[in-house]
């Protein structure tokens, strides 16, 4: 026991509260464990509900069955069963621990030692579980970590790299949510330097799932910095720069933008993107829509116009940072002009005096010399003496 006690709104929801109740039923114990109980602890808000149990699955299913919630068979192999409680589904893993491991795979074998399952876990912020009561259980110590925003392996830390290599992924990202601008765990960055390798071996997309993450976070700057000396960010992301991150992030506070990880993405550049992160459509469309904006000579108006809002603040504050040129006091303003622009004159203004190739070539003209007058001339003026 840590003496700590967690509370909230959360933990009295009707759908967890079926599942304790489920397992008081045979008098078996249940433990919220992991990013909840971390969170719940810091007084940050409480994500997805895993819970942990020494009962083993096929238990699991039967108490499931006799408290009439859907049991979900989601990982057997692993010990995991989902329960549906109120249509919302919890993650119920039996206690365990490592027999052999080889990358992200493992052999494991049930038991009932709590100890034991937190061994197997990543950080010790995260090997925190909690009763139903709210009561803190801290097998190894962790709880100092969690409050302190203390990223640091659980034990040996090329061990636990060595298990499961997108773990030192994770400590980074760990590291930008909780720990700001406080240092590394020097221990595990010296065995996440001696297991780069490792990192080749991952899945492109969940090596790009990790990336976004982390830059979401309110300030990355400094992780990514740690990740370029530890060789981490050549090896997942070569021809990454990080050298324009930190004036963008000091731009987005400037101007009150809120983070984006697909902006900072941008930001830090790299060979074949797409390849290396496997992003989705919608973000590697993004991206790419950002690198063009960037690269064109468009004045702030008109990227309003062609690229909307959103992405016209991304693309002036990343040429900002990269080129290391101040951004003009009404460049955001004049964007956003841009965006609310409608386009005055149609093709059918232009008929039949203009048609086919020759029509869309003396719209674009129009539009072109529209949006160098900063939108300001109407339909009458731009047809002239097309009307």
């Amino acid at each position: 026991m840590s003496g700590a006690v967690i509370s909230g709104e959360w933990l009295h929801a009707p759908h967890l509260r079926r599942v304790f109740a489920a397992f008081e039923t045979v008098d078996k114990p249940v433990y919220l464990v992991g990013g909840a109980v971390r969170d719940a602890v810091r007084g940050a808000p409480v994500g997805d509900l895993d819970l942990a149990t020494p009962a083993t699955p096929d238990q699991v299913i039967a108490l499931a069955k006799v408290a009439g919630l859907r049991a979900v068979p989601t990982g057997l192999e692993h010990g995991t069963v989902t329960l549906v409680a109120d249509g919302v589904p919890h993650e119920i893993t039996t206690f365990r621990r490592d027999v052999e491991t080889f990358g992200r795979h493992a052999t494991v074998a049930f038991t009932t030692d709590i100890t034991q399952d937190a061994r197997r876990r990543d950080f010790t912020m995260n090997a925190l579980y909690a009763t139903g009561d709210g009561v803190v259980i801290d097998p190894l110590g962790g709880l100092p970590d969690a409050l302190a925003g203390r990223v640091r392996f659980i034990e040996d830390a090329n061990q636990r790299i060595s298990e499961d290599y997108l773990r030192s992924l994770r400590f980074f990202r760990f590291h930008a949510w909780y720990s700001g601008e406080s240092g590394l765990d020097a221990e595990g960055l010296a065995a996440i330097a001696s297991h780069l390798d490792g990192l080749d071996r991952l899945a492109r997309e969940r090596v790009g799932s990790e990336i976004v993450r982390l830059l979401a976070a309110p300030d990355p700057a400094p992780t990514v910095a740690a990740m370029a000396q530890t060789g981490v960010l050549m090896r997942v992301l070569p021809g990454g720069d990080m050298r324009a991150l930190a004036p963008l992030i000091h731009l987005e506070c400037q101007t009150d933008t809120p983070p984006d990880s697909i902006r900072r993405l941008a930001a830090l550049g790299g060979d074949d993107m797409q390849a290396r992160l496997r992003l989705s459509n919608a973000d590697a469309n993004r991206l790419q829509v950002l690198r063009d904006g960037v690269a064109t000579v468009d004045g702030p108006g008109a990227l309003g116009y062609r690229y909307g809002a959103e992405n016209a603040r991304s693309i002036l504050l990343l040429r900002a940072a990269l080129l290391e040129q101040p951004l003009s006091d009404d460049a955001l303003d004049r964007s956003d002009v841009g965006a609310r622009a409608v386009f005055p004159v149609t093709a059918r203004d232009l008929m039949p005096a203009y048609t086919g190739p020759e029509l869309g070539k003396r719209l674009k003209q129009i539009e072109a010399r529209w949006i160098a007058s900063d939108f300001a001339l109407g339909r009458a003026a731009l047809l002239g003496d097309d009307g």
